[in-house]
């Protein structure tokens, strides 16, 4: 297949508009009509990683991390980002990164840390707000069936766990034809009524265009009207963080060892023991500290995150066991899941996990 191919299906499936601004996910290095065999996945782009692809004929490298996050001004080899781009351009090996869109996805990164230590019931912690949008339409009575089908099947009308979301109301339209039109109903040159039904529903700022397109497609009118609104709704499904619980509560050491067994933290750092059972946990994989108050406010009687400062561990104030496992360790398993997602769609593509350990930290 084409890198094309690869490239578009995982911008969707793991939608490249859920990223944060300051990131860059997506495709970084490499020709779109190029045709691919295989691909390895990591967490972060090395030089090593980069010649383990090289060596074993991957054309893809897949990462959670970007090669590419900051301005590149020149390719001079004087950095390790450039000398990686110089060897993948000349090597034709391609790149490609999901990062905080894999963070904030359904089913990323924090959810697979909530799934690998066994919680349960486990919903985000802090929802998107701003990645919903409502679409009003008017269609003919005798159309509605089709049309609304058309905008299910492209994805909208998704409200949390429940799917095929919508509002219709009955009222009368009316337009006047031109003489350069070929209208579905009426005459041209004369107004005309039709009974038709207000259809409202929801859909991800990002399947947008998919569903205008479905819209218009599955429509019978030359002109469709039809209006598209910016909602502050939250939505339950994406966002930052999860929350869930343990089946059975653990004391806070035998917590501390679950993680360190789970995610093979050597190098764990936590607040004073606060002497709770742990029942309730919440989780931000990566560099998580913005999320401690929030946790606190939720309930949770544990805080897992990474990359927290001094005065972080402060902040907890004995209301919640705050832990670092460290950062590679809490985001090790995104390659897990960019993995899961290619095979679905791509059964027959081959791909392989990288055996390099990218970890920069050391522990004595």
């Amino acid at each position: 297949m084409k890198l094309k191919d690869l490239t578009s299906y995982l911008d969707s499936a793991v939608p490249l508009s859920l990223q944060e601004g300051y990131d860059n996910s997506g495709l970084q290095v490499g020709l779109p009509e190029r045709n691919i065999s295989s691909a390895i996945i990591t967490l972060d782009v090395t030089e090593e990683v980069l010649n383990e692809a090289i060596s074993n004929k991957c054309d893809v490298v897949i990462s959670h991390h970007p090669l590419i996050f900051h301005p590149v001004k020149h390719l001079t080899c004087s950095s390790v980002t450039e000398r990686i781009l110089y060897e993948a351009v000349k090597n034709d090996v391609a790149v490609y990164s999901a990062h905080t869109n894999l963070d904030i996805f359904s089913n990323g990164v924090t959810r697979k840390m909530a799934e690998k230590i066994g919680l349960q019931k486990i919903n985000v912690l802090v929802p998107s707000s701003d990645k919903l949008l409502k679409l009003v339409t008017y269609i003919p009575e005798t159309h509605l069936e089709a049309v609304r089908n058309a905008l299910f099947d492209a994805g909208a009308g998704v409200i949390g766990n429940y799917d095929q979301c919508g509002f219709a109301s009955s009222g009368t339209g009316s337009f006047r034809a031109g003489e350069m039109t070929n209208p579905f109903r009426g005459q041209k040159g004369e107004i005309h009524f039709e009974n038709e039904t207000r259809f409202e529903t929801i859909l991800f700022y990002h399947l947008k265009d998919q569903v205008i397109k479905a819209l218009l497609e599955a429509h019978p009118y030359e002109e469709v009207a039809y209006d598209l609104f910016s909602l502050e709704n939250k939505n339950s499904v994406t966002g930052l963080g999860c929350i869930g619980e343990m089946t059975d509560p653990l004391s806070e050491n035998d917590f501390l060892r679950l993680v360190y067994s789970v995610f093979d933290a050597k190098g764990i750092r936590y607040s004073n023991l606060t002497g709770k059972q742990v029942k309730k946990i919440a989780l931000c994989g990566g560099a998580g500290a913005s999320l401690l108050k929030v946790a606190i406010n939720a309930g949770a009687d544990v805080f897992l995150t990474s990359d927290l400062k001094y005065h972080d561990f402060f902040d907890a104030e004995n209301q919640i066991l705050l832990v670092d496992a460290g950062h590679f360790e809490t985001e090790k398993f995104s390659s897990e899941i960019l993995k899961d997602l290619l095979i679905k769609k791509f059964p027959k593509f081959a791909i392989r996990f990288s055996e390099t350990n990218t970890n920069p930290i050391n522990y004595f």
